[in-house]
């Protein structure tokens, strides 16, 4: 089963977070593990994970409660023990966070977090949060609207996010298979070198990042997706080249992937999220699951560090939001617990 005990304690400690929460995650992390995490938090050592990610996060939003809806964990090739996590963090959003500023409402904001693990502790983890998300629902995403479906994202349609088992050797090869082909074009001009309906489930859901959106199906992988993202940089290269690395696990019908970066691209045409093509080459972190169903990719949920993308491409997301807020009231909310007269 992919439910790796040494996390258990993580888990249920962030599952509902208190302020004593910091003791299990000192617990967890090694003091000098390596936590990358999303844009701006960067690069930060396991002791100050809490101080840097977590409680910042908690003070914004005090009945902050992680929900798992992916785990697996896996042996890579290259012998290292690792375990991904998919799922939102939720909670009453009542103090800003990154300048965003609270909504007094229930938010989600998805996570993808990736742990190696050595000896029961964490020595490396690779996390993206979805930022944006949680800006589109305090009204404060200061850039171009995204192309496809705005959603929470759900769980896996089966359901079996925490109990997949197997080797899931048929379902990393039917992924990996699946992106060699897709590498092919655009040096094969023909769109149909893809082979996507060899791949992927004519109902398939594709949960991109907030910023992207959500596609049903090939059609709206290709329209809400794919085609923006190939005209704006068509010599995308993916990972395990030069600096580029990927780890890559699967059990059962699911396989997971992640790196930091894994994906090298230069913005060289068309416009993606609104970018003018800057003819600047980015480095990409993308954090990758997939289902498979009756041979054929159903689900995809894809964490991309658009934050990063930004910056690298200077332009500061943040920053520009501030702007946006100079009229907003960003102190705390308070809730009445009870007002019928």
């Amino acid at each position: 089963m992919s439910l790796h005990p040494a996390l258990f304690p993580l888990r249920n400690a962030l599952a509902a977070a208190t302020p004593d929460s910091a003791k299990v995650v000192a617990q967890t992390f090694a003091p000098d593990a390596t936590i990358h995490i999303c844009h701006p938090m960067d690069t930060v050592t396991g002791a100050d994970m809490w101080d840097t990610a977590y409680a910042p996060l908690l003070d914004a939003i005090p009945d902050l409660e992680r929900r798992d809806m992916i785990v697996l964990s896996g042996t890579t090739p290259e012998g290292q023990d690792w375990v991904g996590c998919m799922g939102n963090y939720m909670g009453t959003m009542l103090r800003p966070w990154l300048n965003i500023p609270p909504t007094g409402h229930l938010i989600h904001m998805r996570y993808h977090e990736f742990f190696k693990l050595e000896d029961g502790k964490i020595t490396e983890a690779q996390i993206l949060w979805d930022i944006p998300e949680l800006m589109m629902q305090a009204n404060a995403w200061p850039l171009a609207p995204q192309l496809g479906k705005f959603l929470a994202t759900p769980a896996p349609m089966t359901q079996d996010g925490l109990t997949a088992e197997g080797d899931g050797n048929a379902t990393m090869a039917h992924v990996l298979a699946m992106l060699d082909d897709l590498c092919k074009y655009p040096a094969n001009p023909d769109p149909a070198v893809m082979n996507l309906e060899k791949y992927w489930h004519p109902r398939n859901n594709w949960y991109g990042p907030a910023g992207i959106g959500t596609g049903r199906g090939i059609a709206g992988f290709r329209n809400w997706h794919q085609i923006p993202f190939l005209k704006a940089m068509p010599d995308r290269k993916l990972d395990a080249m030069g600096d580029l690395s990927s780890h890559w696990f699967a059990q059962g019908n699911y396989v997971c992937e992640t790196g930091w970066p894994n994906m090298r691209l230069t913005v060289s045409e068309g416009e993606w999220m609104g970018l003018a093509p800057a003819g600047k080459e980015i480095l990409m972190r993308s954090l990758d699951f997939w289902r498979v169903e009756d041979g054929l990719i159903r689900e995809n949920w894809v964490l991309i560090d658009l934050l990063d993308i930004y910056r690298q491409l200077g332009v500061d997301v943040l920053a520009r939001m501030g702007e946006f807020n100079k009229a907003r009231n960003l102190g705390p909310i308070s809730l009445p617990e009870s007002q019928f007269s």
